[in-house]
């Protein structure tokens, strides 16, 4: 894990594309990031491109996690959100690629996010994680506090129900 640096993405053909594999692999792999499967390497790119300009705009920051020239996970400290919640910031599209699992680079992630958060002067971090295959021991041994789980809030990649965790974490 020492090896993996961390930094903010910038919007780059190169970069919306190993961000669109990894997007494509974590659906073919269960991952509920709002995505269906099959998820067309068009359609993770469009995502991306959008995602990449709202970050050139300050409206959000992507995080890439580097192991050498590897892009090995990425996640989103969303920023614009609205005008009466300007001491928040959301965590969004938190995805490992899949060889990569287990060695903490989603923590490692999470913990820069959250460190730009502050920064940002954000004092409340929020999240939602699929209940069936979600993230929720991660973020809960990283202080987040569960709110509750809406049942049946989005459907999984290869189908059928699953209920949202939304979860909350104050900053100081």
């Amino acid at each position: 894990m020492s090896s993996i640096k961390i930094e903010p993405l910038n919007n780059t053909l190169q970069t919306r594309e190993v961000l669109s594999e990894i997007l494509v692999e974590v659906v073919a792999n269960g991952g509920s990031v709002s995505f269906m499967h099959p998820l067309a390497l068009e359609e993770a790119n469009a995502f991306w491109d959008g995602s990449l300009a709202a970050a050139e705009k300050g409206e959000r920051i992507v995080l890439g996690a580097f192991d050498g020239d590897i892009l090995a996970g990425t996640v989103t400290l969303l920023l614009s959100l609205p005008p009466n919640q300007p001491h928040r910031a959301e965590i969004a599209k938190m995805m490992t690629r899949i060889s990569y699992r287990g060695r903490g680079i989603a923590k490692a992630l999470m913990q820069v996010a959250e460190r730009l958060a502050i920064e940002q002067k954000k004092t409340l971090l929020v999240l939602d994680t699929a209940e069936e295959d979600g993230a929720s021991a991660l973020y809960e041994k990283l202080g987040f506090t569960l709110t509750g789980v809406i049942p049946d809030f989005a459907l999984k990649p290869h189908g059928g129900l699953t209920g949202t965790m939304v979860y909350w974490k104050r900053l100081s």
